[in-house]
């Protein structure tokens, strides 16, 4: 309300009355200064500031389009702000530093006025730069922002402006995420308000790029992220006339996928099933697409439809926040076989160059009429990854892309196309794309092996055009599991810029639980000074200057017995998968003797790569084993190698899978000069290995001497402050930076993503390496503050459920011995005896042990990707872990199993209030629609409570039941005209209550508006 005294709003926190105090005891004014002119990004940016500011300070700022008097925050950029604020810098350095300010660059600076107010100036170089700058300054106030939503200190500041001095300019022109479908934990179950969510929270993070891969047919494909077709197959308005099935995960997925089972959640044990409000769980687009592949065509259409709906209004979105959006399918294209149909149908052949170059045409058009794309990708085969590729196949590659190409260019397609994969390119020339492809298009990759390989160095070769590195910030084997990469971020990052790659980009499915790597890896896009050893250093320098191997590893084969040699153990240990050696060798003419052998396969076309020295090629096809089969020295010697310059490259081709060498010799006479006769030189090395007889050891990589993980201690420091309060923050980031990379990894691909094997260990042993989970919970007592004390138990129930993964598999395995046990007796009177006493005592020890775990679970669950994780859990693991040998223990003993041998179906666990989809920005007028999951709570009053953001009472909205533990609720427009706070209170039946956010009444959910 406005003060009769000075006319200047001011806030009393607490239960939502606002009132006027003595003039003497106010601190000063503060007004946040926005020009009239100013841009719907920078008017954003404005009301962002004045929301962080409230939320960290109680304190509600005036908006305003001119300066006056007090405090003030200035924000714009230099086009819309007016001298006076401008002229408000007084030393020339930072004057210099806004004249400067290029695109989605900032600055950030105090200043004092003559009349005593203070000045913070957010200028942007664009609107883009001025919003970057309005969060950065939000988290000078303690703000931290992730994927997930923000992180915002429980403990209120005065309400002081700050004294800032700073200039941020990115490093990489693109900056973002590449969240991956085809899991439950992924986009596949992300609604059209996760997608806003998600793309709201990538400015916060001054990330501005989300790019999506769309799988083929076969597998789990098609997907339906983009159609494919023929012009005739859409409508003037790019619906959908013809299509086929295609699908995103639903739990009732038939044929399976990945390894998961077809089940109805309603079948879900340990509590897990309240938390779905249907037993077709999957995307609200997925509704009613089941079977996904039995149904009338016209249901494909729809489902095209509602998808392209989904990009609309995310895509939308994202254009106007500066984040580039980027779809694509993989090549060469995989046309579905109903489109197949008709094309053959019409007398068209689905592998004519001209026919998919229509069909490319026809889906350029019907994303250019249905949602704003900036790139459509092209992604090289998932096989060049393991299994190499043949010419025929890059030439079936290369014809794609340029059907594409050209298909684009002929519909004036409003995007640019890039190229992405498995791999940068081929693996015999990782950079042969870079020679044919048009110097404006972005060629892309996500690293090698799940991410356990850095960064691909093939970007070092690539000139001239934009390149896109894509670190993981997790990998699919480790799907259930928490992984704590901060320090791969880095890493990865900080090679990235050495290659001079202008996008960085992180894979990932699941958000919350990857915190940690996604903000390592925002902030490593903007600055590395700090922690980055080469900073300012470009890798081509670093390896020309380098002696040794370009990349690969070694193998050792010491049990191996070596044929074909006087020396086999020359011949037991290799390198491969290396790019060149490069030695430093004294110019003159000599003998290179290559010595390989093949350890590893024991079949021709395994393993085929070719061999240059000095340019000239040695060797094209080398297939070893098929020249001399395995275990076998076979040895190349090429003569009269010229070198000059002091440096002498053996360069390797692969061609399938990857080259290995196994020792080097160079044996000849260097050059004579005026001075000096030539003399007689020998040079040995035994690749992958240790000196031996006159070779010396093998050198160090131009990369193998960086460590895979930079030092985070300074990272998790500020983290855990910011996340659990300062009270046992040290601690804290001193066990998170131990943990970094260090994780135990109880789940693995085993019949899927993130699933489990049985551990033959003892528990007791085991247990061991789970210490810090114990530790971690030890220091309970020392969290203050309702938000920290949520954050906190959320990764201390992560750290539990790790270690209760674990005991799981040792159990599992006690119980496979046990039934072994059974399994062996001949006797079925015997066996029933043994079954009873030996196997069910452990059955139920085990149903315990997965009880155990799945609380633990359970009390992780806060969004969609670990609803994911529940799926993965009931629908993978359990039918292998529990139910089909229940079925077997069963028939054992002749008798259904006990009640205490089986899951129960009765949710045990934490109470809770889950709010899976948190927007925190909305248009003005649009309905909030918010979907709660009250787990294990029977409600006797459950409402929404919300006012205008800082003022008035709080009005009440009940929530409304769906099904199971799901209700509903929708703050309707005349709520939402203008930026408001809200919580959830639930009472149930006890009178016990809880609160979303955990921090309410007294630090509440906040969303701004935007017109």
């Amino acid at each position: 309300m406005w003060c009769p005294f000075v006319g200047l709003i001011v806030l009393i926190a607490g239960a939502g009355t606002a009132a006027c105090a003595n003039v003497a005891e106010e601190p000063r004014p503060i007004t946040v200064v926005c020009p009239k002119s100013a841009s719907f990004v920078e008017k954003l940016a404005a009301k962002e500031i004045r929301r962080y500011f409230y939320v960290r300070t109680g304190r509600l700022a005036a908006i305003a389009d001119s300066m006056g008097d007090g405090d003030m925050i200035v924000v714009g950029t230099m086009a819309s702000l007016s001298m006076p604020a401008v002229d408000l810098i007084s030393d020339a350095q930072s004057g210099l530093a806004v004249m400067r300010l290029g695109r989605e660059n900032y600055l950030l600076k105090s200043a004092d006025r003559k009349d005593g107010s203070h000045v913070v100036l957010v200028i942007g170089g664009d609107p883009i730069g001025t919003l970057y700058g309005a969060y950065r300054f939000a988290e000078h106030l303690g703000v931290r922002f992730y994927m997930h939503g923000d992180v915002v200190p429980d403990e209120r500041i005065p309400p002081k402006l700050p004294e800032l001095n700073e200039v941020g300019r990115p490093l990489f022109a693109l900056r973002g995420i590449q969240p991956f479908h085809d899991f439950p934990e992924g986009p596949d179950w992300w609604t059209t308000d996760d997608y806003k969510a998600i793309i709201g929270q990538l400015p916060k993070m001054r990330m501005n790029f989300i790019g999506l891969h769309t799988y083929p047919q076969g597998g789990v494909g098609p997907e339906p992220a983009v159609w494919i077709g023929q012009p005739e197959d859409l409508g003037p308005d790019g619906r959908v006339k013809a299509a086929y099935p295609a699908r995103h995960f639903v739990t009732s997925n038939n044929p399976a996928a990945w390894g998961s089972q077809p089940m109805k959640t309603s079948e879900y044990v340990f509590g897990a099933a309240s938390l779905f409000d249907r037993d077709d769980y999957g995307a609200d687009y997925m509704r009613g697409v089941n079977p996904w592949n039995h149904l009338p065509e016209q249901e494909y259409n729809a489902l095209f439809d509602r998808v392209g709906d989904t990009l609309h209004e995310a895509f939308t979105l994202a254009r106007s926040l500066g984040v580039k959006t980027c779809i694509g399918t993989e090549t060469p294209l995989t046309i579905p076989d109903a489109v197949k149909q008709r094309l053959r149908a019409e007398g068209k052949n689905p592998a004519d160059p001209a026919v998919v170059e229509q069909v490319y045409e026809a889906m350029f058009q019907r994303i250019a009429k249905t949602h704003p794309v900036d790139y459509y990708w092209l992604w090289t085969p998932e096989g060049w990854t393991w299994s190499g590729c043949s010419e025929a196949e890059i030439k079936a590659t290369e014809s794609d892309l340029r059907a594409a190409m050209t298909a684009a260019e002929k519909v004036k397609a409003p995007f640019t196309l890039a190229t992405c994969g498995w791999v940068l390119g081929p693996p015999q020339n990782p950079s042969l794309f870079d020679n044919m492809l048009p110097k404006n298009m972005p060629m892309s990759c996500i690293s090698r092996t799940v991410g356990n390989s850095p960064v691909e160095p093939g970007f070092r070769h690539v000139e001239g055009r934009p390149k896109w590195a894509i670190p993981w910030m997790e990998d699919d084997p480790g799907m259930t599991i928490p992984q704590l990469w901060a320090g791969r971020m880095r890493r990865d990052a900080a090679d990235s810029l050495s290659y001079g790659c202008t996008g960085l980009m992180g894979i990932h499915w699941r958000t919350r639980i990857l915190a940690p790597n996604v903000s390592a890896l925002a902030q490593a896009a903007w600055d590395q000074k700090g922690w980055n050893p080469e900073f300012n250093k470009k890798a081509n320098d670093l390896a020309n200057a380098a002696e040794g191997p370009d990349g690969g590893a070694v193998a050792k084969f010491t049990g191996s017995a070596m044929t074909g040699t006087d020396d086999p153990a020359l011949y037991q240990t290799v390198r491969y998968n290396m790019r060149t050696y490069r030695l430093n060798v004294p110019d003159g003419t000599y003998t290179v003797t290559l010595k390989f052998c093949e350890p590893a396969y024991h079949a021709k076309g395994v393993r085929v790569f070719g061999v240059n020295v000095q340019g000239r090629s040695l060797v094209k096809g080398l297939d070893i084993f098929a020249r001399v089969g395995q275990n076998h020295a076979l040895d190349l010697t090429m003569s009269d190698v010229k070198v000059t310059g002091g440096k002498l490259a053996i360069d390797f081709l692969p061609e399938i899978e990857f080259p290995c060498i196994a020792a080097i010799a160079i044996e000849g006479r260097t050059a004579a000069s005026n001075q000096f006769p030539g003399r007689p030189y020998s040079r040995k090395i035994n690749c992958g290995g240790p000196a031996y007889k006159d070779y010396e050891a093998d050198l160090l990589s131009a990369g193998s001497g960086k460590p895979r993980y930079l030092p985070v201690d300074d990272f998790y420091a500020d983290w855990a402050k910011a996340e659990f309060g300062p009270e046992a923050s040290k601690e804290i980031a001193a066990i998170f930076t131990r943990l970094d990379g260090h994780l135990p990894r109880p789940a693995d691909w085993v019949t899927g993503p993130g699933s489990i094997r049985p551990d033959n260990r003892p528990w007791e042993t085991v247990r061991k390496e789970y210490d810090f989970a114990t530790y971690f919970f030890s220091m309970t007592p020392a969290i203050r503050g309702r938000g920290n004390q949520e954050r906190f138990h959320y990764w201390c129930r992560q750290f539990l459920y790790l270690e209760a993964i674990a005991q799981v598999r040792c159990v599992w395995a006690r119980y496979n011995a046990a039934v072994a046990k059974v399994r062996a007796e001949k006797s079925p009177e015997a066996r029933k005896r043994l079954a009873r006493e030996v196997a069910l005592p452990v059955r139920k020890e085990l149903v315990k042990a997965v009880a155990w775990m799945h609380r633990n679970l359970l009390a992780t669950v806060s969004n969609a990707g670990e609803l994911g994780n529940i799926c993965n859990w009931q629908q993978q693991t359990l039918p292998v872990l529990l139910t089909t040998p229940g079925k077997e223990l069963a028939t054992l003993l002749g008798e259904p199993l006990p009640a205490d041998a089986e899951p129960p179906k009765e949710f045990s666990g934490e109470l809770r209030i889950i709010v899976p989809t948190v927007r925190t920005a909305i248009a003005k007028g649009e309905p909030l629609k918010l979907t709660v999951i009250l787990a294990g709570i029977e409600p006797r009053d459950a409402a929404l409570y919300w006012r205008p953001l800082g003022q008035g009472e709080f009005a009440k909205i009940p929530l409304t039941h769906v099904a199971r533990s799901v209700y509903q609720v929708i703050m309707p427009k005349a709520a939402t005209q203008a930026d408001f706070e809200y919580y959830i209170r639930v009472v149930d039946g006890q009178g016990n209550s809880l609160n979303f956010p955990a921090t309410a009444p007294k630090l509440n959910q906040t969303v701004v508006t935007y017109e």
